[in-house]
């Protein structure tokens, strides 16, 4: 059966020359990639528009996570006190299957909306500094 179930993907946060830590209770990542913008190189004689591609804008990466400010090390509170510091963070989203995407990136915290009988959550925005590195597990 082709196809990966997205339960147990994770996003982790590493801190200078250490190993990267989960992110506890991550709940919806973002589409990660971009497409290049085009740029135009038609000349007078082309009969057609022609175009090369140019830089990629990444845009900004939104992780939903459930909202958890219990202990010192809770999600939230590790996230915000990056964005307070503003510290560029150094991430990892990990899939079921082994891929990793790594990027570094400042970090924008906002809450989410709260609604009776509903759960907490907050949005970590992620504003891009670094290209995202792919690494793709060894085929067997």
């Amino acid at each position: 059966m082709a196809g990966v179930l997205s339960k147990d993907t994770t996003l982790g946060l590493k801190a200078s020359g250490s190993t990267y830590t989960e992110l506890e209770y991550l709940m919806e990542v973002p589409e990660i990639g971009g497409d290049p913008e085009k740029v135009e190189v038609t000349t007078l004689k082309d009969g057609v528009k022609k175009y090369i591609p140019g830089i990629k804008d990444l845009g900004d990466l939104s992780f939903n996570f459930l909202y958890d400010n219990s202990k010192p090390t809770s999600n939230y509170r590790v996230l915000s006190g990056l964005q307070t510091a503003k510290t560029l963070g150094s991430f990892q989203l990990t899939y079921p299957d082994g891929t990793k995407h790594a990027f570094d990136a400042y970090v924008s915290v906002k809450m989410g909306a709260a609604a009776v009988n509903g759960a907490l959550t907050f949005t970590a925005n992620m504003s891009l500094q670094s290209d995202i590195t792919v690494t793709h597990p060894p085929t067997t």
